[in-house]
């Protein structure tokens, strides 16, 4: 895999060492490299903050959340038991008070079709009281009671029960935030508008599903998001540069 898919600026190295470390073979499979890369986008959006965490443009929402002090790619956030998967987030930021989890997304939404696999082992009881609604929606994913055709809502609750044990671990208030782009064709296929108000439906719909608990749920396109930066000359560079290669 050529440099050349990461933006000036990026922590190469170190960004490819996260994605080795990280599960799915991202660059063995040639995934990376796709045009379709959804870890593409994500490790060149965080991967220059690597470096620079305080120059990160707050995420809609989290602007009271404290400067980070840490900013990093391909984030393990770990069930409290040993064996077994656990969950991986495209990047993670940290600060003085807040763990913030991102979940990244590009085509995906439009793409594949959404499986729910949650086993039982995500029945144990060591989530805490105050997960109780994520707790609802695993179960009303499971019985098809909640559909979505759009967002994949299993892993979200996945990378909840995550967070939620790490941000007790770290001492940090949890976060999960969804961070995705709104392409507006894949391949030769126009993607209808529809498509796109029915993605931001059912993210709301998840949000107020489980408002309330101790993972706080955050969303926002990666336009709002940039078109939200604060003036950072370098900064605001790398994004632009970011929306002109990914098409955001």
């Amino acid at each position: 895999m050529s440099d050349d898919v990461f933006l000036p600026g990026v922590s190469v190295a170190h960004v490819r060492a996260r994605l080795a470390a990280a599960g799915g073979d991202e660059i063995g499979s040639g995934k990376f490299a796709s045009p379709e890369s959804s870890a593409a986008l994500a490790v060149n959006a965080f991967g220059w903050f690597v470096e620079r965490p305080t120059d990160l443009p707050p995420l809609p929402g989290t602007e009271a959340m404290g400067v980070p002090g840490h900013v990093d790619v391909e984030y393990c956030a770990r069930f409290p038991w040993s064996g077994g998967r656990h969950p991986w987030l495209d990047a993670v930021v940290i600060t003085p008070t807040h763990l913030i989890g991102v979940e990244s997304k590009r085509f995906e939404p439009f793409r594949d079709t959404k499986m729910v696999s949650l086993s039982s082992a995500y029945d144990r009881p060591v989530w805490g009281e105050r997960m109780g609604r994520f707790a609802a929606m695993r179960d009303a994913l499971r019985s098809h009671e909640l559909k979505f055709r759009h967002l994949d809502a299993a892993q979200l609750v996945k990378h909840a029960f995550g967070l939620v044990t790490d941000g007790r671990r770290l001492s940090r208030r949890p976060v999960l935030f969804y961070l995705y782009a709104e392409p507006k064709e894949r391949g030769t296929h126009t993607i209808a508008a529809e498509d796109h108000r029915r993605h931001r439906d059912e993210i709301a719909a998840f949000a107020r599903q489980v408002d309330g608990d101790e993972v706080r749920f955050l969303s926002a396109s990666y336009r709002d998001w940039i078109d939200a930066a604060p003036p950072n000359a370098d900064a605001a560079a790398h994004l632009v540069r970011l929306r002109q290669r990914f098409e955001l």
